[in-house]
């Protein structure tokens, strides 16, 4: 049996400053102004939710060291993954969910393929999708913020829920989901009725209400989901320290954006070119997705090249899934589909190797 063979490159090479510890504190920093919005919008339920997603994660990842003789419960990894795990639940999800989310994900996701760096899908991903289809009547309950307290007729819906619903009883043909959403009186915060009425007297069209508040996180949704503006402060701070790059979120919500667009209409009846892609864009785990979930280092492609299609694969799955699915949310699983795909794009978008000649000069 022949002896493996190594390829070995010469300098230079090139160092990074960053550390596994390093890197997961930071995207652990970067969520919490958002984790903080959720825990104030829907109550001290939402901590304990959050507190027993991270606690089960490391302590699961504590008992797996001891077996293994490993150390990486400092290295942020654990605490990470149950921060995620625990964003992505609705403050009425019953506290078994996420203990059960965080276990499957470290035990089954993580270490039984080796451990952090040897896993083909993130693992807060996958402990999410595996109780979604175990648990899905306890998943799907929502409740509205304090911001809009005292309004219980829609306590349960979130607006892609009410969106996709009332559009699948073709009561709504016509119409944009704005106004899809004003034909039931959603409600929305006074906020940003005022904020939406400023520009549109200042530029002549401005947002609606409902995009005010997805923008800002005034609405039904998960824990760390619901506000679209401190994701993109935390997003930014990982673009500066450059722990992500911009080329998966880019290219994910742009092919969403493109698609939605141009055929999101379609469904009620508006035609090409009629969809309605920003309440979309703001709503639900997109900005959650492209810029924490599908940038994860271990499960997305290590070309830039590939990273673009990865992205454009993430939006056309999410843009499929959630237009003409039976669900109305399918960011997880577009980034669970192309995880799979993540080894045959690295296999032909190669890597060009730091220092080497392109072409030999001609003697």
């Amino acid at each position: 049996m022949e002896s493996p063979k190594f390829v070995l490159s010469s300098s230079p090479h090139l160092h990074g400053k960053g550390s596994t510890s390093s890197i997961m504190w930071d995207v652990s920093i970067a969520l919490t102004p958002a984790a903080l919005w959720g825990v104030y919008l829907f109550g001290w339920r939402a901590l304990l939710l959050l507190v027993v997603s991270i606690a089960t994660s490391m302590g699961v990842e504590y008992l797996l060291n001891l077996k293994r003789g490993a150390s990486t419960l400092a290295d942020g990894s654990a605490f990470l993954t149950g921060l995620l795990i625990g964003m992505n639940f609705s403050v009425d999800t019953a506290i078994v969910v996420p203990i059960v989310a965080a276990a499957f994900a470290i035990f089954v996701v993580k270490w039984t393929f080796g451990g952090l760096g040897a896993n083909w899908i993130n693992p807060a991903l996958a402990g999410r999708a595996f109780v979604f289809f175990s648990f899905t009547n306890l998943m799907n309950t929502y409740r509205l913020p304090r911001t809009l307290k005292g309004v219980d007729a829609f306590s349960s819906a979130s607006f892609l829920t009410e969106i996709k619903g009332l559009i699948g009883e073709g009561t709504v043909m016509g119409m944009k989901s704005p106004s899809i959403l004003a034909s039931i009186n959603y409600p929305y915060t006074q906020f940003a009725g005022k904020v939406s009425g400023a520009l549109t007297k200042v530029f002549k069209i401005g947002p609606s209400p409902y995009t005010v508040d997805a923008f800002f996180g005034n609405m039904a949704g998960t824990i760390g989901e619901v506000s679209a503006f401190l994701l993109l402060i935390g997003a930014i701070y990982l673009l500066v320290k450059k722990i992500i790059t911009w080329h998966i979120p880019v290219a994910f919500l742009g092919t969403f954006s493109l698609l939605a667009w141009t055929f999101g209409g379609l469904r009620n009846g508006l035609g090409f070119f009629q969809g309605d892609f920003v309440l979309q864009l703001l709503s639900g785990g997109m900005i959650l997705g492209a810029f924490f979930m599908a940038t994860d280092m271990v499960t997305s492609p290590i070309t830039n090249k590939g990273r673009i299609i990865f992205g454009v694969g993430v939006g056309f799955f999410t843009f499929l899934l959630r237009y003409y699915g039976s669900l109305p949310e399918s960011v997880s699983l577009a980034i669970i589909l192309m995880n799979i795909f993540v080894p045959t794009i690295d296999r032909f978008i190669k890597v060009k190797p730091f220092g080497e000649v392109v072409k030999e000069a001609k003697r």
